[in-house]
């Protein structure tokens, strides 16, 4: 009785390592923000930010963020923001020198995650040709109409020509399949427009709002720019993401405004 007790332990005892053992250990995951482009001055956001006719005359610094989301060692650019040049908009440097002062060389990055098709989320995708794209489907099937203008096709040559890697997402996509990573389907500003949930160890769970919100106040008051999308969709996507936001007890950045941007460590920091 003695002996087959100890065998039962025994039994016990090897079938918790080997559980142990083939646990899946949480990914390291980290976000760098990165200066993608500004507007010269503050932009009256009374003037196409509000459907209402709310914000008449108040200024807010509008500015365009991307992100460098890194899983173990795989790496996501998240937006594009404006392409290099010599415009007020364009960034000082480029995605890829800023990425080479971290160490990453765009041959690294395995996937291009873009918010929606407007040109200051897309400006510099092409300097990533073997990244694996992620749209949301509806805005994949506005930039392949042949009918859209060529500026909006231009940034996803690659990609629309046959010779990239696309992934037209539709509804949700867990990015790298632990959860750690999520495209969240808020449509409304385009037609296939999606923001992104980051879990980090440290800093808890983070909300990169893409175009949902351009300024505080909008995110705040359910505002919604004259030229979205779809009115529905906009308000029943800000519906979600703040439900998403409370129930993760999620740190939410608006990409667009100056006024977030401290949430995130300066560069090269990276929130952890």
């Amino acid at each position: 009785m003695l002996m087959r007790n100890v065998r039962f332990i025994a039994s016990g005892a090897a079938l918790c390592v080997a559980s142990v053992a083939g646990a899946q250990v949480p990914a390291a995951v980290t976000i760098t923000r990165l200066q993608c482009g500004t507007n010269t001055a503050p932009t009256d956001v009374g003037q196409r930010f509000s459907d209402t006719y709310g914000f008449s005359g108040f200024k807010v610094q509008l500015t365009a963020s991307c992100y460098l989301v890194k899983h173990n060692d795989e790496y996501l650019i998240w937006d594009t923001g404006y392409p290099t040049g010599n415009t007020p908009t364009a960034p000082k440097q480029s995605l890829v020198d800023l990425l080479g002062q971290l160490k990453v060389t765009p041959s690294q990055v395995k996937y291009v995650g873009i918010s929606h098709y407007h040109g200051d989320h897309t400006g510099q995708a092409s300097q990533f040709p073997q990244a694996t794209l992620l749209i949301g489907k509806r805005d994949w099937d506005v930039v392949t109409d042949p009918k859209q203008q060529a500026q909006l096709s231009a940034p996803f040559k690659q990609w629309t020509s046959g010779e990239g890697k696309v992934e037209p997402v539709t509804g949700d996509k867990d990015i790298f399949s632990d959860g750690s990573v999520v495209m969240l389907d808020t449509p409304g500003h385009t037609p296939g427009h999606h923001s992104l949930l980051v879990r980090l160890k440290d800093m808890g769970n983070v909300l990169l709002t893409g175009d949902l919100a351009h300024f505080r106040e909008n995110y705040e008051s359910n505002g919604v720019p004259t030229f979205n999308a779809n009115r529905a969709e906009t308000v029943a996507s800000l519906e979600r993401f703040k439900k998403i936001a409370a129930n993760l007890k999620a740190t939410v950045v608006i990409q667009h405004d100056e006024r977030d941007v401290a949430k995130l460590p300066a560069f090269p920091a990276s929130a952890k």
